[in-house]
Parts: structure tokens; C-alpha cells; sequence
């Protein structure tokens, strides 16, 4: 299982950009087995983004475009999994969370959960999520 973070999910909302075409092209050259997943949790951080991102817009000319692009947002979680914070992820965030591993609350509800399902993390946050003992994390930008 290969779980995407909330930036990687985010460059690929950005087609057309190097670093989505360079994303494509090694999701694509993925074998069949390979399931390509995300998160609750990164949809969660990406849905605060868009409230807040919303919210601030004052012209009808800008909310159309917020709409628009909420829209490809819509439109890009059509096409992907979205895997849970569920039992087995919450008893490895416990686990973190004691081991005090010093990364944010929702990048470590990233980590249980990716853990909990022997999964490699798609990042490129390696400095934060390198810290957690075990987890297998790469950058595909």
C-alpha cells in the first residue's frame, strides 16, 4: 500500500507542474498490486484549507474561482481511497504518542495509520516523518 500525504495529494491537484508530472509518472509506473491510497486525516487537513481559503474570499469573480477549484479538489478524491483512522490505526498512535515522538498531532495520525498497515508514506516532509521508528516514507516529487 502506498499512502499519499496531504502534499502529495496537493501536487496533484497542480497538473501540469513538474512536480506533478514527475508524480504521475512514477505512480504510473506502478505495478497493478499496488494500491495507491490517502488518509482521513489528510483529507481533514486539506477540507480546513478549504473552508479557510473560502472564507476569505470577498468578490463573486473570486469565490467562482474558489468554487472551481474546489470542485478539481472534489474531483481528485473521486479517483483515490481514502483509508481510515480506525481501531489498529489508533492503538499505534497511542504508542507514538508515548514514545513522545516530537511531530505534529495529525502527522503522527499519518504515521498510525500507515504503520497499522505496513504501508509506505509518500512525503516530502522526510524530516518530521523520518523520526518515526519504522515508518517507510519516500519522496516521489
Amino acid at each position: 500500500m502506498i499512502v499519499l500525504d496531504t502534499d502529495h495529494m496537493s501536487i496533484l491537484e497542480r497538473r501540469g507542474t513538474p512536480a506533478s508530472a514527475f508524480l504521475l509518472s512514477r505512480l504510473a509506473g506502478l505495478s497493478l498490486e499496488e494500491e495507491v491510497v490517502t488518509t482521513i486525516i489528510t483529507y481533514e487537513e486539506q477540507m480546513r484549507g478549504w473552508m479557510a481559503y473560502l472564507a476569505r474570499t470577498r468578490s463573486v469573480p473570486q469565490q467562482i474561482e474558489a468554487y472551481q477549484r474546489l470542485i478539481r479538489h472534489v474531483e481528485n478524491y473521486r479517483h483515490v481511497v481514502v483509508v481510515p483512522f480506525d481501531e489498529p490505526a489508533g492503538v499505534e498512535y497511542q504508542r507514538l504518542r508515548r514514545a513522545r515522538i516530537r511531530i505534529g498531532t495529525m502527522d503522527l495520525k499519518i504515521a498510525a495509520i500507515v504503520l497499522s498497515r505496513n504501508g509506505l508514506l509518500l512525503s516530502r516532509n522526510l524530516a518530521d516523518f523520518g523520526r518515526v521508528p519504522g515508518l517507510q516514507v519516500e519522496n516521489w516529487t
